[in-house]
């Protein structure tokens, strides 16, 4: 169960604010969209691109096991975030 909660604390605060969340906001805000179906759709987009990437993830764990995942992918996330401080400084 404790496992079960990290990813979703991980994958919870990692999706609050994206792309996705703010493209979801504005299909909502249009009037014409009903809300039930607009939930219906960004919740099956997200379901199926996290089915999609679980199934990854695992040929990957099989056939990959030599590579660093966890660490490939905390480097990469330092270099988005110190690209993102850099572009605020330089007003970009």
């Amino acid at each position: 169960m404790r496992d079960l909660i990290i990813m979703f604390a991980t994958i919870f605060f990692a999706e609050f604010g994206d792309k996705t969340q703010l493209a979801t906001v504005l299909f909502a805000s249009e009037r014409k969209m009903h809300p039930l179906a607009v939930f219906a759709a960004s919740g099956g987009a997200l379901v199926l691109s996290a089915a999609i990437a679980t199934f990854f993830g695992t040929l990957a764990s099989r056939y990959l096991t030599g590579v660093p995942f966890k660490l490939i992918a905390g480097v990469g996330f330092i270099v988005i975030g110190a690209v993102t401080v850099m572009q605020h400084f330089r007003g970009s």
